[in-house]
This record gives C-alpha cells, sequence and structure tokens, in this order.
C-alpha cells in the first residue's frame, strides 16, 4: 500500500501539468487565431509561432480543428461568466450588470467575440452549437435577472432569444466602428431600454411574467 500512494503522486503532479500545458496552449493560441484567421494558419505555423513541436498540440487537441473549437470554447466560458456576474444584486441592477459585462467581454476580446457569435469557420454544426449554447446560456441569466427564474414560458424564452440575437449584431457593429464614439454606458442604456420593451411584450401577452420595475440607472 505505502508504495502504491508514493507511485501515485506523480501521477497527480503529472496530470496538473498536462492540464497547465494545455491551459497555456489555449491562451496561445488565442492570442494566435485573434491576428490571423483559421484558414491562413497552418499547423506548422501555429507551431513555430507558439514555440512548441507540432506532435504537442496532436497531442492535446489531436488536430487543427480540435484545438480551434477548443479556443473557442475556452472564450465562450469567459463570455458567460463575464455575464452571468452580480447575482448578489437585485433583478434589474442585475440585468445591468449583465449587459455591462457582456459588452465589457466583446470591447476587450473583440477577435473571440467575434468568434463566438459568427459561428466560427464555415457552417460548422458543432460551432454553431457552441454558439447556441451561448445564447442559451444569456437567455437564462437574463430571465433569472427579469424573473428571478430560469424556467420560463416559450413566449418569454422567444422573446429573450430575440433580444440576444439583436444584441449580438448590435455589439459586432459598436466594436467594428469606433469612430462612431459610442461609449459602453451609452450602448449599455440603449440595449438595457430595448431589452425593457420586450419584457413590456412578454407581460402584454401574458401578465405572469410582468416587466421589473425600473430602477435607479448608475452613471
Amino acid at each position: 500500500m505505502p508504495h502504491q500512494r508514493a507511485a501515485a503522486r506523480p501521477r497527480v503532479r503529472g496530470t496538473e501539468r498536462s492540464v497547465a500545458r494545455r491551459a497555456e496552449l489555449i491562451a496561445i493560441g488565442r492570442k494566435l487565431f485573434a491576428d490571423t484567421s483559421y484558414d491562413a494558419l497552418s499547423m506548422d505555423d501555429i507551431a513555430r509561432q507558439a514555440h512548441v513541436a507540432k506532435g504537442l498540440i496532436y497531442y492535446y487537441f489531436q488536430s487543427k480543428r480540435g484545438y480551434y473549437l477548443a479556443i473557442i470554447q475556452d472564450s465562450v466560458a469567459d463570455l458567460v461568466t463575464f455575464a452571468a456576474s452580480g447575482l448578489e444584486l437585485a433583478a434589474v441592477d442585475r440585468v445591468h450588470r449583465t449587459v455591462d459585462s457582456y459588452l465589457r467581454y466583446a470591447e476587450h476580446h473583440q477577435a473571440a467575440y467575434r468568434t463566438i457569435v459568427s459561428g466560427g469557420v464555415g457552417f460548422d454544426t458543432e460551432v454553431h452549437g457552441i454558439r447556441d449554447g451561448v445564447r442559451e446560456a444569456i437567455v437564462a441569466t437574463i430571465a433569472e435577472g427579469a424573473y428571478g427564474r430560469r424556467d420560463i414560458s416559450p413566449l418569454a424564452r422567444m422573446s429573450l432569444l430575440a433580444w440576444v440575437c439583436s444584441v449580438e449584431g448590435a455589439t459586432l457593429d459598436w466594436i467594428d466602428h469606433p469612430e462612431l464614439s459610442l461609449s459602453r454606458e451609452t450602448m449599455r442604456e440603449l440595449l438595457v431600454k430595448t431589452l425593457g420593451g420586450a419584457l413590456r411584450a412578454v407581460e402584454e401577452l401574458d401578465p405572469a411574467y410582468p416587466a421589473p420595475q425600473p430602477a435607479r440607472r448608475d452613471a
């Protein structure tokens, strides 16, 4: 038994190193694909710019597409984490925090955001599935902020999903046109007001889902 415990320690350390190494490669990949399109980077290019052996990337991700999907999933996790912050706040303030965090992520991680909402390279069903998962996560977060729960009616869900899709298009245009000089605060207030319209429409069609009452607006 003592020998078995002693033998287990290197495997644990090895696993920790593997997790750390994989995370490091994903971080490198996010920077690489931020500056260069998927099609323009070969595995040789990636390995050379990352200063690693090509076999190491194959070892962790099996293929270039596997590597790219891992990068997208990592970006998605960041976006959802950003948007889901502020659970301790009151309902309306939580909605404001969600929208602000969403915009903040898009502003500071533009390449990753474009990849997430555009669905990645071509028509890739797996990448589109990841994007759809993000939409559902944002819908659930907004529903929790607006109604205090995530299990909402099909009508309420459709209204929030339509709003999220419109937010994607507006946010892409916002980060692509910095010369318009729309601040994040202005975008946040605009998107929150359009969300208010969507929530009021739901209330009109289904009184079981009353729109949250307006609260103070922070600068």
